[in-house]
């Protein structure tokens, strides 16, 4: 029988980054781009929320939680950037990187938390768009090492 660690620790395969945008300034539209430099104890060059040991340097949400979020809106699909994460990562349940360092692309992030969804999701998604985001708001990090991230990048569990 397998214990409790090495289930948590068993991953189907790995994730694959599928999109990527940086918050350039608050309430600013975020820019979209194909790769970004993560930077050690800073986020990522270009976002907002880059500050020195923040645990908030990265978001990222699963793009299974867009489909689903649209799905509750009676959308066909949600643009990424109306959520205002960072990466979005599809094939791996993020929530299972909790207490978890990963890589993303030649980056190593550690899982901070979860990220909640803020009163902007009312105005971003239409009525009802902050209850229809919580539990589906994907996670925080932080980056540990240095590197270059890019669309189609893998996302995977460090070894323990």
């Amino acid at each position: 029988m397998d214990t409790l660690q090495t289930l948590t620790s068993t991953f189907a395969h790995a994730g694959q980054v599928t999109w990527i945008g940086v918050r350039p300034a608050r309430m600013q539209p975020l820019r979209v781009v194909d790769t970004v430099q993560a930077i050690e104890s800073l986020g990522l060059e270009g976002d907002r929320y880059a500050s020195p040991d923040g645990k908030r340097q990265v978001t990222l949400i699963q793009a299974e939680h867009l489909q689903t979020v649209a799905d509750l809106l009676g959308l066909g699909e949600v643009d990424p950037g109306l959520v205002r994460r960072n990466i979005v990562v599809s094939g791996l349940n993020l929530l299972a990187l909790k207490g978890k360092r990963f890589r993303v692309g030649d980056a190593l992030l550690e899982y901070t938390g979860p990220c909640d969804p803020c009163s902007r999701m009312e105005t971003n998604l239409g009525k009802g768009g902050y209850n229809v985001m919580r539990g589906h708001g994907g996670i925080t990090a932080r980056v540990l090492r240095s590197g270059l991230i890019r669309q189609g990048d893998s996302v995977t569990p460090e070894n323990e």
